[in-house]
């Protein structure tokens, strides 16, 4: 390990501070930009070399103390160290130089940016286990910056405030079961009224185990589920029935789901995040709306609530069969739904040949650029992109450019304070 004292220029897209040491760049944990740093070299590779903070000799105005007491070590938060509203102000500069340098775009206008309480905000993760000899327990939390290796955290800041403060007790119990090697992973869901953990375990658990399981969701109020395989495999243990659901007030619309299912991470933001996309949809109740990549109808249902029509498309059809369910339990008879791969040809489809008004994309990390080469129609006058990776959101506006659609607006919402992912909302209007 080599010492060095640099000045720090940037930060990268994985939120690490960026110098330069004789032309070769060098990415920084926990530096921040404007800052001189000490820092010590981790590893070198021919372009660049990363390093770790060891003393920081002049501090930026936006350095703030971290609140986890595990910040540096655990891998879930990276920006805990500089203050929210420069986090916002570093995601919306990564979002407007996507846009220029993939997209050769600038928006019109850009939005305010979505943001919430920063912590205990999110209702879904999947937490690692590890049983280690050397420290006699069991570890229970994210993973650290080097993945091998699981954090040892007592609690966790932006975990759902029922659990938490919690996951020390989480690695007491896993440590008295027979099976705490057996056990690699939870999954946590929590619905607006009720918290659930998913034990992955590969193999059977005895009798003493599972008591010990329903026990401990008793005691904390915890709904415990068993996952023995893949995901049709979750059964409940503590609990004969596991409700999940989140409520959208604004459109009167209660959305069901099962522990293993895609939700937004952070509720706030999502309330937030669809109310934003409605008004810049704004979908009139003559107008006949299309809703890609719909998962179980977070958008599609809202959209109901105003429009003529709406009809969802999702690849994954137990996600579509239970958007269906949710349209039925809300009294939603104008919305329907349908099972599709949106990164294959999906042209020759009813649905793809018919006439929109408008269009709504929220595709996962690589974009919606499948989708894009027969979509949007000519009848389509808008479109809104909700985006989760900056670069396949400037792509695919590019695209939209290219078929005679301007960027009118875009913004970022903060779907993950403390880290360095960027989500963004992107509104299209044909020019």
């Amino acid at each position: 390990m080599t010492d060095l004292d640099v000045d720090i220029t940037d930060l990268t897209h994985d939120g690490r501070g960026v110098a330069r040491v004789d032309g070769k760049a060098v990415f920084v944990s926990g530096a921040l930009p404007g800052e001189r740093v000490r820092i010590s070299i981790r590893r070198r590779h021919r372009s660049y070399d990363e390093a770790t903070v060891a003393e920081v000799l002049t501090r930026s105005p936006d350095r703030v103390e971290p609140r986890c007491p595990h910040f540096g070590t655990c891998g879930g938060c990276v920006l805990q160290h500089l203050a929210p509203a420069a986090q916002i102000a570093a995601k919306q500069r990564v979002l407007a130089e996507n846009l220029e340098r993939i997209g050769g775009l600038q928006p019109r206008r850009w939005l305010a940016p979505l943001v919430d309480e920063p912590w205990g905000y999110r209702r879904k993760a999947r937490l690692s286990v590890k049983q280690v000899a050397k420290k006699g327990r069991v570890l229970v939390g994210f993973r650290e910056e080097d993945p091998r290796y699981v954090a040892d955290l007592g609690r966790c800041e932006v975990l759902h405030p029922a659990l938490g403060p919690k996951l020390a007790d989480l690695g007491a119990l896993l440590g008295t079961l027979e099976a705490a090697r057996a056990i690699p992973q939870i999954e946590v869901a929590a619905g607006d009224d009720t918290v659930a953990l998913v034990f992955r375990h590969l193999e059977p658990l005895g009798e003493r185990d599972r008591a010990a399981l329903s026990a401990f969701g008793q005691a904390h109020g915890f709904a415990i589920l068993l996952q023995p395989g893949g995901i049709d495999s979750v059964q409940p243990l503590w609990r004969e029935r596991v409700a999940l659901s989140y409520r959208i007030p604004e459109f009167d619309v209660e959305i069901a789901f099962e522990p293993l299912d895609f939700v937004q991470v952070n509720a706030g933001i999502n309330l937030r995040m669809i109310a934003l996309a409605m008004q810049l949809l704004d979908p009139q109740p003559h107008e006949r709306v299309l809703d890609l990549f719909c998962g179980l109808g977070n958008f599609t249902l809202p959209i109901a609530r105003r429009a003529a029509e709406v009809v969802g498309v999702e690849g994954d059809a137990g996600l579509v069969r239970r958007a269906g369910a949710n349209a039925a339990r809300n009294g939603i008879a104008n919305a329907a739904f349908h099972a599709a791969n949106l990164f294959e040809e999906q042209r020759g489809a009813a649905w793809a040949r018919q006439s929109w008004d408008k269009l709504l994309l929220d595709p996962p990390r690589a974009g919606a650029d499948k989708a894009l080469e027969y979509l949007p129609g000519a009848a389509t006058r808008r479109v809104v992109y909700v985006s989760c990776h900056p670069g396949s959101l400037a792509r695919d506006a590019a695209i939209l450019a290219g078929r005679g659609f301007r960027l009118e607006a875009a913004g970022v919402m903060d779907m993950f304070p403390h880290t360095a992912h960027v989500e963004s909302i992107a509104l299209f209007e044909r020019g």
